[in-house]
């Protein structure tokens, strides 16, 4: 199976679980919706379910997505569906799918499975002789929780797989808006020549959320935002922020200009690490009762290279914040205070490129503009905003699975930009600043907007414009 030989099957381990549930089952139906899903999809699992109840918890877990569901499409959907069960310790259930694909050809492999369970699934299939001739196996994070164990589960995964077989699945990567950033920097003359140190004064990316952890106490608990989001997905962001362009389009390229990024970052500094606990956290069933586990976390990271050396990369996340919203802003630098017109009392608001990438996405560029007042001498502020909105997007898993499908790694992590997210990462780790209580609806900590002290502050729409700031320095 070549590198980009598109595969006969997808054997989907794990689903019956609560990711198929919420994300598999719907993407693969949207698949089949867009004329994309040419294969037969064999779900394997522990549970003792018949092919007519996976085919009925499918119909139930699309809709409770909320898709419009089409019941023609559904029912071809469904055609495709077929179900093996049993114990994945166990040597039987390998028989059966090496059984179930002795007519297909071969299979792309997809582990929605705890990291745990990764090793003896590889192992088994590599057992049947089902991993011999290239195929793709696709793995869901955490990728590790440190920078010890990810190089150790690779370590167990490559005894089995190369490297170029390891599709790592980061659902960031799939969302459209991430992809359109690299088009949008590199295809407009007017950004990529502004689009370093002499011009930008900060790169600001934001994920914010004003829902909590909820019933997922058990699983959020132990990790905590840092691992759950920063170490992953909002590096992933700004190595797409901050990448040099590709020198061709395959997987290894792309992947190459992220790692440069990842390798060009300093150790970041808990001095600069601000982590938050909103008001009610302890109460959740899962949550331990003297829990020290962020749900907020504001992070500066410097990048040691010619395009970017001396500009702060500010990131934050948090749960039960005042807004869902997930951005990355280019703050330019301050002008000078326009002398020139001797109305204006205040300096000049340095100008902004915001990406959207969601709930929904787009492109914002926010420039400084004044209006005189025709009541006397003054002048009133505003922001000049041009925004470019977005359509429906696929969604990310639809996204990745397709390009599991078909062989196009370019979406999926490389084991390096694994360790060095995690080499970065590690002195907060080791060494974190006690949490701060914060309340809900609200941005998290004070400490956390002190973090950007020098820097003119967070930025973004929940901020009235007329209250500008001084121009640092």
């Amino acid at each position: 199976m070549s590198a980009a030989a598109e595969a006969k099957a997808l054997v989907v381990f794990g689903i019956t679980g609560d990711l198929a549930k919420k994300m598999t089952l719907r993407s693969l139906y949207r698949l089949e919706k867009r004329g994309l899903l040419n294969v037969p999809v064999i779900g394997v699992a522990a549970d003792d379910w018949s092919i007519e109840h996976l085919i009925k918890h499918a119909h139930e877990a699309i809709v409770a997505c909320g898709e419009d569901l089409d019941e023609a499409v559904f029912k071809r959907f469904a055609a495709r569906l077929q179900y093996l069960t049993g114990d994945f310790s166990k040597s039987d259930v390998y028989d059966k799918v090496a059984d179930a694909l002795k007519d297909l050809g071969d299979a792309t492999y997809y582990l929605e499975i705890p990291p745990f369970l990764f090793g003896a699934v590889i192992a088994g299939l590599s057992g049947k002789n089902l991993l011999s001739n290239g195929q793709r196996v696709v793995v869901e994070k955490p990728f590790g929780h440190d920078l010890a164990s990810a190089r150790a589960l690779a370590a167990d995964l490559h005894q089995y797989l190369d490297e170029s077989q390891l599709y790592r699945i980061d659902h960031f990567l799939g969302k459209m808006a991430l992809q359109e950033i690299l088009y949008l920097r590199f295809a407009n003359s007017m950004l990529e020549p502004v689009w370093n140190r002499n011009y930008v004064g900060s790169v600001q990316i934001t994920m914010a959320e004003q829902f909590g952890v909820e019933d997922r106490g058990h699983f959020y608990d132990p990790v905590g935002a840092l691992r759950d989001v920063v170490v992953n997905h909002l590096l992933q962001v700004l190595a797409a922020a901050a990448m040099e362009p590709p020198a061709a389009g395959d997987a290894e390229t792309l992947k190459d200009a992220k790692f440069a990024v990842f390798r060009s970052m300093h150790d970041a500094d808990p001095g600069h690490y601000v982590r938050g606990q909103y008001d009610g956290y302890l109460e959740i069933d899962g949550v331990a009762k003297d829990s020290t586990t962020e749900t907020y976390a504001a992070l500066r990271l410097e990048i040691d290279n010619w395009r970017w050396a001396g500009v702060p990369f500010f990131i934050r996340t948090g749960k039960q914040l005042a807004a869902t919203e997930t951005e990355i802003r280019i703050v330019f630098k301050h002008p000078p205070k326009l002398a020139f017109i001797p109305a204006i009392k205040r300096w000049p608001e340095p100008s902004q490129v915001v990406f959207r990438i969601g709930p929904s996405t787009g492109i914002e560029v926010v420039l400084d503009a004044h209006r005189a007042d025709h009541k006397g001498p003054g002048a009133i502020f505003l922001e000049a905003e041009m925004v470019a909105q977005g359509g429906e997007d696929p969604t990310p898993y639809e996204v990745l699975l397709h390009a599991a499908l078909t062989g196009d790694g370019s979406l999926f992590t490389r084991q390096d930009s694994v360790e060095e997210s995690w080499r970065v990462l590690t002195p907060l780790l080791d060494a974190p600043p006690p949490v701060a209580p914060y309340a809900k609806a609200t941005w998290g900590p004070v400490a956390g907007d002190h973090l950007t002290a020098g820097f003119g502050g967070w930025r973004g729409p929940w901020l009235d414009p007329k209250d500008a700031k001084a121009a640092p320095g």
